[in-house]
């Protein structure tokens, strides 16, 4: 089950929170001030596989990495 973030509007706190993809869009109560007024927040991930980037890299790892692509010189 994937993990969500919700963004509070009463009391702007984000929290996170496991649920089906189904319920991905649907409000939930504020786990901080109890507020009904929540909307999932667009979440940013890293992955990594064998000590490499793969996803949600901003910059390469170095000067030869292109578009966070360690591939080619090994980092």
């Amino acid at each position: 089950m994937p993990i969500y973030e919700y963004v509070c509007e009463e009391c702007e706190k984000v929290t996170e929170t496991l649920r089906p993809m189904s319920q991905a869009n649907e409000p939930i109560p504020c786990a901080i001030c109890g507020g009904k007024h929540t909307k999932r927040k667009l979440s940013r991930f890293f992955a990594e596989s064998g000590g490499k980037a793969v996803s949600g890299m901003s910059e390469p790892a170095c000067g030869s990495c292109g578009g966070g692509d360690c591939g080619h010189c090994g980092h």
